[in-house]
């Protein structure tokens, strides 16, 4: 099946809080608990917030939301499979860091290069305006640990998160640059 990453739109939107709430459910529900993990997602992943980011995203040079779904060739008349999407946007204490805020795949394609595709095509779309990409992930997920440092994150620091007490969060980076 071919997957095609592009831009997100508001259309995307519903899909998006799917591919959120399965994702986060099969991250953190023994980390955090299905409970809380709803909540989280319910607040962090509200429609109205999603359109926003979209629709500022798509405006900017410096951020992007991405989607990776079924190429359209597959079918123009169906409605499009989502397996991923990531967002980033700039780091507001620095203007040569981009913040990957998020990067999820749907549990059922994890291990299918679709994370890695979204990355990918975030380094490229930033390789111009930023000279390093930055990310926090919870120090209890070890699937987002692995994938990022198999992409070539090292992590810089371990912080307290604010999703909830003693929770510990890994802040990563790696150099973004135009490969030749």
């Amino acid at each position: 099946m071919s997957r095609d990453v592009r831009p997100a739109t508001v259309d995307d939107v519903w899909a998006v809080h799917r591919v959120a709430r399965e994702s986060w459910h099969a991250a953190y529900d023994d980390v955090l608990g299905p409970e809380t993990v709803a909540d989280v997602v319910d607040e962090w992943y509200a429609i109205g917030d999603l359109e926003s980011s979209i629709a500022t995203a798509t405006d900017r040079d410096d951020a992007a939301f991405l989607v990776a779904t079924d190429s359209p060739a597959v079918s123009p008349v169906s409605e499009p499979d989502y397996y991923g999407f990531a967002h980033a946007v700039p780091w507001p204490e620095n203007a040569s860091v981009a913040f990957l805020a998020r990067l999820y795949v749907r549990p059922a394609n994890w291990s299918e290069g679709i994370g890695t595709a979204l990355l990918e095509a975030l380094e490229r779309a930033f390789a111009t305006e930023f000279d390093r990409l930055r990310l926090a992930v919870l120090a209890a997920n070890d699937i987002g640990i692995s994938f990022y440092e198999s992409r070539g994150f090292e992590r810089v620091t371990t912080r307290q998160s604010d999703l909830a007490a003693g929770l510990e969060e890994h802040v990563y980076e790696k150099s973004v640059s135009v490969e030749e």
